[in-house]
């Protein structure tokens, strides 16, 4: 009796307005803080992915903060002019150019992912197209009615091919099937009542 269960359901991403201005708010903190606080891009990344590689990330860039702050440090003065100050600087700054990078990238990655996974979900309860009709259309008693011949008109133009489109879900298909009946009832409905008369 103790089987897999059921999968957590995703919760619905937030709104791609709130995203950006998330991201925006965190690398400006990396940039206007010249590159010593970009491991608070870092921990936002791996507490959102929850995934190990984030989180060994954010250790080695804050590690590499650290290790700028010393080489920065140890510079005698106020100048920098030593190799140690200049791999300081150099350290500092790629690891800004770096994690700034892979942070937007990794961001957008998982959101996408979560929105599909959202999506996937939401269809997943969707009722399958049923083969019988939904709808109740009483049997057609009249004779089969042929319309009259139509004069055509020569175009005045080559017809314009449709753009090719791209397959529908099973739900938008069972719904346009749907209405495609209702509208010939209609039709039929109507063309009744105008004999009638």
């Amino acid at each position: 009796m103790q089987g897999q269960g059921h999968a957590q359901p995703v919760q619905r991403p937030p709104h791609d307005a709130v995203l950006v201005l998330w991201r925006v708010v965190f690398v400006a903190t990396g940039l206007f803080s010249l590159g010593f606080l970009t491991w608070v891009m870092m921990l936002r990344l791996a507490v959102v992915t929850r995934r190990s590689v984030d989180y060994g990330l954010l250790v080695a860039v804050a590690a590499a903060d650290v290790l700028s702050l010393v080489l920065l440090g140890s510079e005698p003065g106020d100048d920098v002019h030593t190799p140690g100050g200049y791999l300081g600087i150099t350290l500092l700054f790629g690891t800004l150019l770096a994690t700034v990078v892979y942070y937007l990238a990794a961001d957008v990655r998982h959101f996408q992912r979560r929105r599909a996974q959202y999506a996937a979900q939401t269809y997943a309860y969707a009722p399958p197209a049923s083969p019988y009709t939904t709808g109740t259309v009483p049997p057609d008693t009249r004779p089969p009615h042929t319309p009259p011949p139509v004069l055509r008109q020569p175009p005045a133009h080559p017809p314009i091919p449709a753009p090719p489109q791209r397959p529908a879900p099973a739900r938008i298909e069972q719904v346009r099937a749907e209405l495609d009946e209702l509208s010939d009832y209609l039709r039929k409905h109507d063309g009744h009542h105008e004999s009638g008369r």
